[in-house]
């Protein structure tokens, strides 16, 4: 088994979705930055985390926000470029997402008033 941490921003919002056997799952991709001398590659990982805590979770993987993840990686191709997965077994999101929308429920205050 061969372990990750990384350590990114968000790339879009995270999505839960339930399996045909009724699991629940958390899904997000992280985007982290790798630097080889002055040049630089974004490396995308597609992160998922099961059950009730990446449920919990979810409303705080925001776009933007930055984040750091540990869990099992895994890799697989796709139209021959390398896709790396890490099932998710920590996560680790900071606070203050990028995302600047005005929204009173976004910034934590209540919306009704």
């Amino acid at each position: 088994m061969l372990k990750a941490t990384a350590a990114g921003r968000i790339a879009r919002d995270a999505e839960i979705r339930k399996t045909q056997s009724g699991d629940t799952v958390c899904s997000f991709t992280v985007a982290t930055d790798v630097r080889n001398g002055r040049e630089k590659d974004t490396v995308w990982l597609r992160c998922s985390m099961w059950g009730k805590r990446g449920e919990g979770l979810a409303p705080y993987l925001l776009k933007g926000a930055s984040v750091t993840v540990t869990g099992d990686l895994s890799f697989s191709e796709y139209e021959g470029k390398p896709q790396f997965d890490i099932n998710v077994s920590d996560v680790d999101p900071f606070l203050g997402a990028k995302r600047e929308t005005g929204s009173a429920a976004q910034n934590g205050a209540d919306a009704s008033g």
